[in-house]
């Protein structure tokens, strides 16, 4: 079994203040580290099991005069305690190390792909079917928008509703909302 002894990981932690029961926690518990942008890595305490996702934080990684060190993180503890560092940015330092923090910082910025989309108006870009349009056949309008609509089966003009009761049958139903 390794450990992270060398110089780098004694003064990246020499850069952060915490104390023993931090410095406990941040080695007893398991860590997850996932790098979400440059310079910013994602914390995870999987000692939670099934509710390590609820103890998910982001931290920021700061160059300083070439020593990477987790200068911030998102959590509660860190949040509003200025003074110590919590135990994600303790637990980044010592367990993640400098293989860590190094490629979180060599980490590609994500471009914008220009070429990927052939639309041009923003209509286009909004349209929820994936840009199809169709056609309106202003010869041969839909049954819904004809002047002339189908007698009722009833065979009134406007029937008071199958069998006598308040509504009426949907042809009748769909004049009424069309005037």
């Amino acid at each position: 079994m390794s450990t992270n002894d060398s110089a780098a990981d004694k003064s990246i932690v020499e850069e952060l203040n915490f104390g023993s029961k931090t410095s406990k926690r941040a080695t007893w518990e398991a860590w997850e580290f996932s790098i979400e942008a440059p310079h910013l890595v994602r914390v995870t305490n999987a000692s939670y099991g099934v509710e390590k996702d609820d103890h998910s934080y982001l931290v920021g990684i700061e160059d300083r005069d070439g020593l990477l060190v987790p200068s911030e993180c998102e959590c509660p503890a860190d949040k509003y305690n200025e003074e110590y560092a919590c135990k994600h940015r303790v637990g980044l330092a010592t367990i993640g190390g400098p293989v860590v923090l190094e490629a979180s910082v060599n980490f590609p910025t994500p471009s914008v792909d220009t070429e990927r989309s052939n639309t041009s108006t923003l209509s286009e870009k909004l349209r929820a079917d994936g840009g199809a349009t169709t056609e309106e056949d202003l010869d041969d309008p839909p049954a819904l928008n004809a002047e002339k609509r189908e007698e009722c089966p009833n065979g009134s003009e406007m029937c008071p509703g199958p069998n006598g009761d308040s509504l009426p049958c949907f042809p009748c139903y769909q004049l009424s909302e069309e005037q």
